[in-house]
């Protein structure tokens, strides 16, 4: 687990940037690409578990850039979602993106770290949940929920 301290002093860690809203389709455009071809690499589980991971992280990174937080450590990217996305994202989806980032890490690697089957079949399953329930926080956030957030992160500065 990374604090947000050290993510927020990390060349590429934590930064408050313009609120982007065509990078921001632009990576929820990557999730869609991600999940067309899912089914295609089923057939092997370091794949499956990447391309799952990536449909999570390219969806949270699409919500990120829309408030204006850019980061380029995927566990930093994973707890700002869990210290400033609670009206979006809940314990489940936390988890599940922690487990599909676990698996992906372990698969590519780590050849031998087991990675349970189950697993990858609960994250495959559950990222295209993530995307859609990204999707809609995308089309009802606010201008007053994205500087809430964006002063909450500036207070940690």
């Amino acid at each position: 687990m990374v604090l947000i301290s050290w993510c927020l002093a990390q060349k590429n860690g934590i930064q408050l940037a313009e609120p982007n809203k065509n990078m921001s389709q632009s990576y929820i455009k990557m999730a869609e690409e991600s999940i067309a071809i899912l089914s295609g690499v089923e057939k092997s589980r370091i794949w499956t578990a990447t391309t799952s991971y990536y449909i999570f992280y390219y969806s949270l990174y699409s919500l990120m850039l829309r408030i204006g937080v850019k980061c380029e450590i995927h566990s930093c990217s994973l707890e700002f979602m869990k210290q400033f996305l609670h009206e979006f994202y809940n314990k489940k989806d936390i988890d599940m993106m922690n487990t599909a980032f676990s698996a992906r890490i372990d698969l590519q690697y780590y050849s031998d770290r087991p990675v349970d089957e189950s697993a990858i079949k609960e994250i495959k399953a559950y990222c295209k949940d993530f995307y859609i329930k990204t999707k809609k926080s995308l089309s009802i956030i606010n201008e007053d929920q994205v500087n809430a957030i964006r002063d909450r992160l500036k207070e940690k500065t």
